[in-house]
């Protein structure tokens, strides 16, 4: 006799599933972006929803018990799975740009290219020497290190309008001596 309860119950909230289907669709349609993937949800929700005929109901959500408001319980259901699956995608999206630069192979430069490089880096070196400390420090911390002026300025313990003027002051002696020799 319990078995036949559990099947009626079953049944009953297969019936459920089957009368709400297309409106599920729809509801899900909006949050994913499109009416596939809303399919798919909504039939990963009719899996959590509708209790397994095995004996291991503990791996159900609700373990095949009975809902107070079970139309509800099934939106719950495909709501929380939509935005899972937006979570996710969101997630991957992320991790499927360009790689990092640092990741790319390095280019093979000639001979003659390396010894340009070398003679830019070391005009680089020559004027960051000869720049104040503080100004030297301001022009690596942003340009080098990726710090903010506001960031700079509280380090030197000066005025962020102060560390504006001396990067754009070292970048602009930058700029002069890369362009007086051609590089």
């Amino acid at each position: 006799m319990g078995r036949r309860l559990a099947l009626t119950h079953e049944q009953a909230r297969f019936e459920l599933y089957l009368t709400h289907r297309s409106a599920l669709i729809d509801y899900a349609t909006p949050i994913l972006g499109e009416r596939a993937r809303a399919e798919d949800v909504v039939q990963e929700a009719f899996l959590r929803f509708v209790p397994r005929t095995t004996t291991n109901d503990a791996a159900n959500e609700n373990g095949g018990g009975p809902v107070e408001q079970p139309v509800s319980y099934l939106y719950r259901i495909v709501r929380n799975l939509a935005f899972d699956v937006v979570r996710r995608r969101r997630s991957e999206a992320k991790h499927v740009g360009e790689p990092e630069w640092w990741m790319l192979p390095a280019e093979i430069r000639t001979p003659e290219e390396d010894m340009i490089h070398q003679q830019s880096v070391a005009r680089v070196e020559a004027v960051l020497a000869n720049m104040p400390a503080q100004a030297r420090l301001a022009v690596e911390m942003s340009r080098f290190g990726g710090y903010t002026l506001q960031e700079i300025a509280y380090h030197l313990g000066v005025s962020a309008p102060t560390v504006h003027r001396m990067v754009r002051d070292g970048l602009l002696k930058l700029a002069m001596a890369m362009n007086a020799s051609g590089g």
